[in-house]
């Protein structure tokens, strides 16, 4: 290895390490707000760009009908417990079950954009909602259960939406159009475009959070109920909303990184959950509390890829989850067990 060499590795670190961060921030902020391990956060990714995929090649996606009959099926729930007496937020419901799967039936459906940044905002349309959606319909009846067995239910989530992408894309993959065909020179190292876009959207991404999450009060909201669920809920915050919402960024932040990756590899239907699995790894470095640290295990975690490829490429996976073993043996020394308070 010279220095040119290390030099497209640390690059290509760093590119896949910003897609990393950015899905171990969605994982950060979903079990701190609802306690669910959300291991189906890489489907998202997969679904994004398999959609916008599918608008390339001038087919309707196949995700907009499932976006539909989720929305059909939790519009009715809310229905039902409406007329058993049970407190229903109909401003969240109608927003959720049918503003928000109409704009995306308006997009897909009515105007069939044929622009790549068209299509891309049609895309962030169908999958954004299906993340609260979702949690609607299996993680909020399950709201009181263990950590356990939230993890036990995300397990068969994943089941089942690998079958659906499976179903919906077939087995073959795909790839879309770079959003920028620059090249530059940096030296004597090729820098695409598109990797600049990825870092870039990443930055752009990380600071709005950093700034919804600070100043907005939608965004202290949910950080008061990923500190203390009960407190929040004494003060008047709707937890169950805070749900709806951190669902629905960590949908959004998927579809954005399949979108982001998708120019870069072949995306299959089952190319999330690998995606997914390294991001949490990145969240574990962070204890699945802390986004500086979940974003810093990302970087080194496409690092440390980037490098295993180059001196062990048949053992590259097996390195990187590796990682795991030594940040969970450090965290149990320095740690103490608390039950959890509900």
């Amino acid at each position: 290895m010279d220095l040119q060499i290390a030099l497209l590795l640390g690059q290509d670190g760093i590119v896949n390490g910003a897609i990393y961060g950015l899905l171990a921030v969605a994982l950060v902020l979903v079990f701190s707000v609802t306690r669910v391990i959300f291991i189906p956060q890489g489907e998202f990714v997969s679904f994004g760009a398999l959609t916008l995929a599918m608008m390339q090649a001038k087919h309707l996606p196949s995700t907009l009908w499932l976006l539909l009959v989720l929305a059909a099926i939790v519009l009715v729930i809310d229905i039902l417990r409406s007329f058993t007496g049970r407190e229903v937020s109909w401003p969240a419901s109608l927003f959720w079950t049918v503003l928000a799967p109409g704009l995306a039936f308006l997009l897909a459906y009515v105007l069939r954009p044929s622009s790549l940044m068209l299509q891309a905002v049609t895309t962030l349309a169908i999958i954004t909602p299906m993340g609260p959606l979702m949690y609607r319909l299996v993680y909020r009846p399950l709201a009181n259960a263990t950590v356990l067995s939230l993890l036990i239910v995300s397990v068969a989530m994943h089941g089942v939406l690998v079958g659906l992408g499976l179903y919906f894309f077939g087995a073959e993959g795909s790839r879309t159009p770079a959003f920028s065909e620059a090249s530059f020179q940096l030296g004597d190292i090729p820098v695409s475009g598109q990797s600049l876009v990825v870092i870039g959207v990443t930055i752009a991404l990380v600071l709005a959070l950093f700034a919804f999450f600070g100043r907005s009060m939608v965004g202290k909201a949910l950080r008061a109920t990923a500190i203390n669920r009960v407190g929040a809920r004494l003060m008047g915050i709707p937890t169950g909303l805070a749900g709806d919402v951190s669902f629905a960024l960590a949908a959004l932040i998927g579809a954005i990184s399949g979108l982001l990756i998708a120019p870069l590899t072949t995306v299959y239907y089952d190319t999330g959950f690998l995606i997914g699995l390294k991001g949490f790894v990145a969240a574990i470095v962070g204890g699945l509390a802390s986004y500086p640290l979940a974003l810093a295990g990302a970087v080194l975690v496409g690092l440390l890829e980037a490098f295993s490829s180059f001196w062990a490429s048949a053992y590259k996976e097996v390195l990187v989850f590796t990682l795991i073993i030594p940040v969970l043996w450090w965290r149990s020394r320095s740690s103490h067990h608390v039950e959890e308070e509900e």
